[in-house]
């Protein structure tokens, strides 16, 4: 049926008009595809972002055959999106959007390369992609980088020095070859820093690696460029954000490759396909892009989080199995499956005449992809920058195929229409293949949909078993972190907002309590986001009203030390510093509060405790309706205690400020 209904679609030169609508209706336009006269900008490949931060979270805890499906649908060539580049956050400690993701050094006398979850995932992407290209990019750095001050380029050396280790354990630990490293996210670039960078990684034998700059705006990089030849033959690559398919002047002036080096960012229903399959042609037919990244690769973050939901697919639920292969995938799928990085786009301008664009690509050996989209402006607006208001109209379109490409008889063809007024859209379905006569052939083109017209016959969408139905977050959850050999450096579920809390081994500690979850950042990171004073972890359901936490605490930090268990959290991300919830304090001087805000400015109920630093104590929290009460080894210490807001929320762990401190049996009902 879709192969006849697609012989249907496509009015061929020879004079099939499109079903059920009068041929007068369209506007009609020819196009020529010729390589005779060369070709336009090499392209460098579609990609997607794990990070700037901790986007990537709940993926690691899915248990198989789930896991390796989703990151199937990810990274596998002819399947789904099929990216070509995968781009993971340098973790540095610091919140980056929607947690912190650890440093490979904390210290700096300490590395270790096997913290987090992107070494583990640009390896799963090798495994299935050899050919994919990797980018790592820092959101924060330690704060010893700084030596004080939060600002990482006062000591250009340290932070190359920083950056090429990170660079070098990927190869020495994880045999992964980094094919381009990024400056700063979003933040401010120094000339200096970036020369030196360029002449450490040389110096290191890592002359393969290119550097983008600035992953900001397009300026003040590109004036920058022109004005120093020195930082013009160091930068191979000018990233900017969130472009709106627009360049500058000064950047073309540059001749460098022009990427969208983040992009996206936006809810992954109908409408963010529609963004996506625009800005994936019009950032090169508008703005000379050859590539485009999208933040971020797979929405694995508890989804109250900031920016919920925009990643290229859904994956946020480890303990059911559930997830969900979104409409972008196989939008990303139009263009990944059907091209590669080197094939060069062809000069010709993509604008079509009723409104949308088509880009068309060739490998150079005769194979050629054209991708047409014809989104409209409600359909496909992203979260930023705002769209200024066009029309799109049914329309069809002959195309002229000269050159060496005159001699292609027939084009396999993909076809996308997303539906926003019936409510279902047909994703990435393969059509009856399209007759070239004489060089031409006509199409028919509605709204909202996207062709790929190819010479290729690998296409391929994958008709893989529906995952497990959706489920809550157990509703009682206990982790008594006894693991001798953690698979990752951070506990199932726990989505760290301030600090980094790892699995630690307690090895002084003769008793119960020698496998810990620890608390290890002792100084404020470099900050990317507005970090909280105090470090937090998250767990759980955010839909959590009624609740009872328990969890072992260890003060580390004599004197002023302090820790926290807490309920109904009612925020995270770049947002945490404003977090309200019922949080339960103990402190090193004995004393204890209960605070209706992590930032402790809102005292519902203080006293003496009896805590002392470095010996363990059991808190509980027990929160009913509007009102809470808590235990101190497992004796009431206060009680009856009012709550209004936050209604509800997630449980979480966490310390007074900086510093080292030790969890255990933790334990959510």
């Amino acid at each position: 049926a879709a192969l006849l209904w697609g012989w249907l679609l496509i009015g061929c030169s020879w004079g099939l008009g499109p079903p059920g609508v009068g041929a007068a209706a369209f506007s009609s336009a020819t196009y020529v595809l010729d390589d005779a006269g060369g070709l336009g900008r090499q392209f460098d490949g579609i990609g997607a972002v794990s990070g700037g931060g901790a986007t990537s979270r709940l993926l690691v805890n899915y248990q198989e055959p789930y896991r390796s499906q989703i990151l199937d649908y990810l990274f596998k060539p002819n399947f789904g999106a099929s990216l070509h580049i995968l781009k993971v956050e340098i973790g540095g400690d610091g919140q980056s959007t929607d947690g912190t993701e650890p440093s490979h050094m904390h210290y700096e006398n300490d590395e270790n390369y096997f913290r987090g979850y992107e070494w583990w995932l640009m390896k799963e992407a090798k495994k299935r992609n050899p050919q994919i290209k990797l980018i790592g990019l820092p959101w924060t750095f330690p704060a010893w980088i700084g030596k004080g001050e939060n600002w990482p380029y006062d000591y250009p050396d340290v932070t190359a020095y920083y950056i090429i280790s990170w660079i070098l354990g990927a190869k020495q630990y994880h045999d992964l070859d980094i094919d381009y490293v990024g400056i700063w996210n979003e933040r401010a670039f120094s000339s200096k820093y970036i020369k030196l960078l360029r002449y450490t990684l040389d110096k290191h034998g890592l002359q393969q690696v290119r550097i983008i700059a600035s992953d900001r705006l397009w300026e003040p990089i590109s004036f920058v460029l022109l004005l120093d030849s020195e930082l013009h033959e160091v930068v191979d690559v000018i990233g900017a954000h969130y472009p709106g398919t627009k360049t500058v002047p000064n950047a073309l002036l540059t001749k460098k490759k022009l990427w969208s080096s983040e992009d996206y960012s936006t809810f992954n229903d109908e409408v963010g396909a529609g963004c996506w399959a625009r800005i994936l042609n019009q950032n090169y037919v508008n703005g000379n892009m050859t590539s485009t990244i999208a933040w971020n690769l797979v929405a694995s973050y508890y989804e109250e989080l900031p920016f919920g939901r925009c990643g290229l697919m859904t994956a946020q639920q480890p303990w059911s199995g559930h997830y969900k292969v979104e409409a972008p995938i196989w939008i990303t799928a139009h263009t990944t499956q059907f091209t590669q990085p080197g094939w060069s786009y062809l000069q010709v301008d993509g604008h079509l005449k009723g409104g949308g664009s088509f880009v068309a690509l060739t490998d150079g050996l005769g194979n050629l992809t054209i991708i047409i989209e014809t989104m409209t402006h409600n359909h496909s607006e992203c979260i930023r920058p705002p769209l200024p208001h066009f029309s799109v109209t049914p329309q069809r379109a002959t195309f002229y195929l000269k050159g060496s490409f005159y001699m292609v008889e027939t084009l396999q063809v993909w076809h996308s229409r997303l539906g926003f007024e019936s409510g279902n859209s047909s994703l990435f379905q393969q059509l009856y293949p399209v007759k070239v006569w004489k060089g031409s052939f006509s199409l028919d083109l509605n709204v909202d949909e996207v062709y790929t017209l190819t010479t290729l016959k690998t296409g391929k969408k994958c008709g893989c078993p529906e995952p497990p139905p959706p489920q809550p977050f157990p509703s009682n959850y206990k982790d008594d972190f006894n693991i001798l050999n953690p698979p990752f450096s951070e506990a199932p579920n726990f989505a760290d907002q301030t600090g980094v809390f790892e699995y630690f081994m307690n090895v002084s500690d003769p008793g119960d309590h020698v496998f810990t979850l620890r608390q290890v950042v002792v100084q404020r990171p470099i900050t990317w986001a507005s970090d909280a004073d105090q470090t937090i972890s998250l767990i759980g359901n955010f839909k959590w009203v009624n609740m009872t936490v328990t969890c072992d605490i260890y003060i580390e930090k004599q004197r002023d030390g302090g820790v926290f268990i807490a309920g109904r959290v009612d925020n995270g991300g770049i947002y945490v510093r404003r977090t309200k919830g019922v949080f339960f304090w103990v402190f090193a001087d004995g004393t204890y509060r209960v605070t209706g805000d992590l930032a402790g400015e809102e005292i519902l109920m203080k006293g003496l405790s009896g805590v002392r630093d470095n010996a363990w104590h059991t808190l509980t929290l027990n929160i009913q309706g509007t009102s809470a009460s808590g235990l101190l080894n497992g004796y009431p210490l206060w009680e009856n205690v009012t709550i209004s807001k936050p209604s509800n929320g997630w449980a979480a762990i966490g310390t007074r400020s900086f510093e080292f401190a030790q969890f255990d049996n933790f334990h959510v009902e």
